[in-house]
């Protein structure tokens, strides 16, 4: 069925590009516009929990996501939370999961060529940054920074945690919802030969570790095969409240002696990890804080971070889109949705989704003050707060939500 409406989506990264193909293969007509001269996220491996993975099967992708990935098949997330202050003492081991309870490693990049791979080129546009969005009597209008403008009956914005057009739907500054948590992420990949060689005691295996303690804390994960370890640390200045956003650049490059500096009192395995690391990237965190009250307004809805930001303690963020994402798909494909009624359908889309997704925002900042709380002898303490941390958002009922909010448009409709 084809759809009498057009959609607009700003921003080309991997909600983005996945909304497209969801919206695309619904008969909707849905142009990308992203910043960019190609398609690129910043950042390297992303972890996708069990939620994440039923979202990309119902917008059918999964197959084509798994078929790029670094595993050939979905592999067990449990984490292993050990002290990086004591040598390997295990603070709480996640427990083992049901057989379908799996997650998925893939490179950002390697996701979005295979997603973009799907998309007809000629509704993909480069080099168009949203300047602002405006409402007209039947249509919304993105104008860019080039000068253009493009109409549509419909605008997504899913153009990341510094979005443009959240302005439009919150009605004022996008700084107003932003933070700086005061934290750095230091970003590396360490062949495990080198660790190995180095004389690491710590087992690697193909779940996540993380090491924790005051104000600090790394995972680490293999990729690539398990040829790679794949390093996140966290820095924290516990002590100050969270900041304004940082201006731009928000990643840098940083020696290899300023996170040796953060890490010389910890564990020996700790500092072999850290050692390895040589010169990396770092990024700024920042979240959206508070949570914003609406993920729409009038004809203009949000996805992503755009919507939800928040830092990566639980990796829930990119699934947390792919929940928008594979929700509003379903409700604008829907048949009772149509031009007459999106706004009605983009109301639904919010009372569904914000409760969930700054629900999960809320939990991941609580997620790293766990982490970064932990000092030797409060493993019992510590172990209680870190319980089945990811089930309430790996074991979603999607299928729930997406009938919730058909219901609430069919009311309008019948009332109307």
């Amino acid at each position: 069925m084809t759809k009498d409406f057009t959609v607009a989506i700003v921003g080309g990264g991997m909600c983005g590009l996945a909304c497209a193909v969801g919206l695309s293969r619904s008969g909707i007509r849905a142009d990308v516009f992203e910043a960019g001269s190609k398609f690129e996220e910043v950042g390297a491996g992303v972890g996708l929990g069990p939620n994440a993975l039923r979202a990309l099967k119902g917008l059918g992708l999964y197959e084509v996501v798994l078929s790029r990935s670094d595993a050939p098949r979905p592999t067990f997330r449990e984490f292993l939370f050990v002290s990086g202050l004591d040598e390997n003492k295990v603070v709480y081991d996640y427990p083992p999961t049901p057989e379908d309870d799996l997650g998925l490693g893939i490179y950002r990049p390697v996701f979005l060529d295979a997603v973009a791979g799907l998309l007809d080129p000629s509704i993909i546009h480069f080099n168009k940054r949203c300047l602002y969005v405006t409402s007209m009597e039947t249509s919304t209008v993105i104008s860019f920074t080039d000068g253009t403008k493009h109409e549509a009956d419909v605008v997504i914005g899913a153009d990341g945690i510094r979005s443009v057009t959240r302005n439009y739907v919150v009605d004022e500054s996008v700084q107003r919802h932003m933070v700086f948590t005061n934290t750095i992420a230091y970003r590396g990949l360490i062949p495990l030969e080198d660790l190995k060689a180095a004389g690491l005691q710590t087992q690697l295996s193909t779940r996540p570790i993380m090491f924790v303690g005051l104000d600090k804390h790394f995972v680490i994960y293999p990729i690539h095969g398990d040829k790679r370890i794949n390093v996140v640390a966290f820095v924290t200045k516990s002590d100050i409240p969270p900041q304004p956003p940082l201006p731009s650049p928000w990643v840098a490059e940083t020696s290899d002696r300023e996170l040796q500096d953060h890490f010389q009192e910890w564990s020996r395995d700790a500092r072999i990890i850290v050692d390895h690391m040589g010169a990396s990237i770092k990024w700024f965190i920042h979240s959206l804080d508070p949570p914003l009250r609406s993920y729409s307004r009038e004809r203009v809805v949000l996805v992503g971070d755009a919507a939800h930001g928040m830092p990566p303690y639980l990796g829930a963020g990119v699934g947390q889109g792919f929940e928008d994402v594979f929700l509003l798909c379903e409700l604008l494909k829907n048949d009772r949705v149509a031009k007459s009624n999106i706004e009605d359908a983009l109301r639904a889309y919010t009372e569904v989704r914000l409760p969930r997704a700054n629900w999960v925002l809320e939990r991941t900042t609580e997620a790293g003050q766990i982490y970064q709380s932990y000092q030797p002898g409060m493993e019992t303490q510590e172990a209680t707060r870190l319980t089945n941390i990811w089930d309430p958002i790996w074991h979603h009922d999607l299928d729930a939500d997406i009938n919730r909010a058909i219901e609430m448009v069919s009311k309008h409709v019948q009332v109307s």
